[in-house]
């Protein structure tokens, strides 16, 4: 068993999920409140792509972001032009934790969003407080819970992809070999030892992630 390709597969994912993270605060609350607003045009539309990886194959969605990020894809050959890849390279690790996470992190929000008391908010618009400032100051402080949880599962479900990472980061070892990955590769080599000790190190994440869960959900019950 090979010790060494442990830790550099550890700090890969470890990279992957921190990065993944930002973009579902950063992209992740901004469209959980849009598909929250029962008024916005087209919301189907947003909504159907956002829940896509929910149904879609992984392995394909993976396929078709590769025919669009790759050097010759519609939106891959505008950035090959600037020199910025994404196929074989950490931003497409990255990319696919996001995609393959952001439904689960959309929806749980947007649930608590529309559910939240009307009330309150209409009370902060009387307050002199604009749309911005009442979701921002009122309505995420008090759904908190909720949207860690969110995070928290969005996070989980990012670092165990592995189709649609296979097709974007292609499986080099050292380079985008997640853990997730390095199992599949020690199964594949008759490793099962190694296979076994990452397989360990995931149990003990997901044991962690639900005790993380099972807490913010007593919290907002207390609430």
């Amino acid at each position: 068993m090979d010790f060494n390709l442990i830790l550099p597969s550890l700090l890969l994912s470890a990279k992957t999920v921190g990065a993944s993270f930002a973009l579902f605060v950063l992209l992740g609350i901004p469209l959980a409140y849009l598909l929250a607003r029962k008024s916005l045009r087209y919301r189907w539309i947003l909504e159907t792509i956002v829940t896509l990886p929910l149904i879609f194959p992984p392995m394909a969605i993976g396929f078709v972001l590769l025919l669009l990020l790759g050097r010759n894809g519609w939106i891959g050959a505008y950035f090959y032009a600037w020199d910025i890849r994404f196929i074989f390279e950490f931003k497409g690790l990255v990319i696919a934790g996001f995609i393959a996470g952001l439904p689960l992190m959309v929806k749980p929000l947007q649930s608590a969003i529309e559910t939240f008391p009307k009330t309150i908010t209409e009370a902060a618009y009387l307050s002199g407080k604009s749309r911005f400032q009442t979701f921002v100051r009122v309505v995420l402080p008090c759904i908190k819970p909720s949207l860690i949880a969110s995070l928290l599962i969005a996070s989980a479900r990012a670092l165990g992809e592995v189709g649609i990472t296979l097709m974007l980061g292609g499986n080099i070892i050292g380079k985008t070999d997640t853990i997730s990955l390095a199992i599949y590769n020690a199964v594949f080599d008759g490793d099962y030892t190694l296979a076994l000790v990452l397989c360990a190190i995931l149990i003990v994440v997901s044991l962690g992630v639900f005790g993380a869960l099972h807490y913010f959900q007593s919290k907002e019950r207390l609430i």
